[in-house]
């Protein structure tokens, strides 16, 4: 993918792209009748110290976890229930809850992501040259899923999040264009990521969360040796 990686940490979890960048997606689930159980995202951010950070929050997307929405049928809703109620027994209900309900993106600094949405896929990127990035993502559940909830999961995360889906491409064309507008914007010296900086609780759509990586990036680098050029012989 062309672009400097530190780009796809902010896009990986900056938590207010989604509705603008992947229009087409949203406008597509709401002519499903039944896929979305609301209409708005509601949620936070955190930092987790040594520059990890997460966003959480709840969406309008069914999880295989055990969030059951209409489009799956009334006749599976039994179903998700009951390993709802297997998540209440072993974590109690507001963790259970957690757990099911809520979506969640989530940092290991500085280059390893949990995109825990629909379904649940983890993201690592690593640099090959200054504008162009490796990017590898695995889709994960859990080995006693039922069948039908594990193809609504495989098939959640080619649609939204595989390479060939609804919001992959969208990202790298982003992405991409970004990197082009900054490579032809020499004045500007610095991105302003500034949003919800005075919130004492920053919200899933501020920018706390990418600062809190910045911050542990611009920390490293301060205490990294500074490297002295030899001089040239005489």
């Amino acid at each position: 993918m062309g672009g400097i990686w530190k780009l796809l940490v902010e896009n990986s979890f900056d938590g207010y792209h989604a509705m603008s960048t992947h229009a087409t997606y949203f406008d597509y689930l709401k002519n499903m009748n039944g896929v979305l159980a609301q209409s708005n995202v509601v949620g936070y951010a955190k930092d987790l110290g040594h520059g990890h950070a997460v966003v959480e929050y709840t969406a309008p997307w069914g999880r295989p976890v055990a969030n059951w929405v209409p489009a799956w049928g009334e006749e599976r809703r039994p179903e998700v229930e009951a390993v709802y109620q297997r998540l209440v027994a072993r974590h109690g209900e507001a963790r259970a809850t957690r757990i099911a309900k809520h979506s969640r993106n989530l940092l290991i600094f500085p280059n390893f992501v949990i995109v825990d949405v629909m379904a649940l896929t983890l993201r690592t990127f690593f640099p090959r040259q200054p504008d162009f990035m490796e990017v590898t993502a695995w889709a994960l559940g859990p080995c006693e899923e039922k069948d039908w909830l594990r193809k609504n999961r495989l098939h959640s995360f080619l649609e939204f999040l595989g390479p060939g889906g609804f919001a992959t491409p969208d990202d790298v064309e982003m992405l991409e264009q970004c990197q082009r507008g900054y490579a032809n914007a020499q004045e500007a010296a610095w991105s302003d990521i500034s949003r919800g900086m005075k919130k004492a609780e920053p919200a899933t759509v501020d920018e706390h969360q990418i600062r809190v990586f910045w911050q542990r990036w611009h920390a490293l680098v301060q205490q990294a040796p500074r490297v002295v050029p030899l001089q040239a012989a005489a």
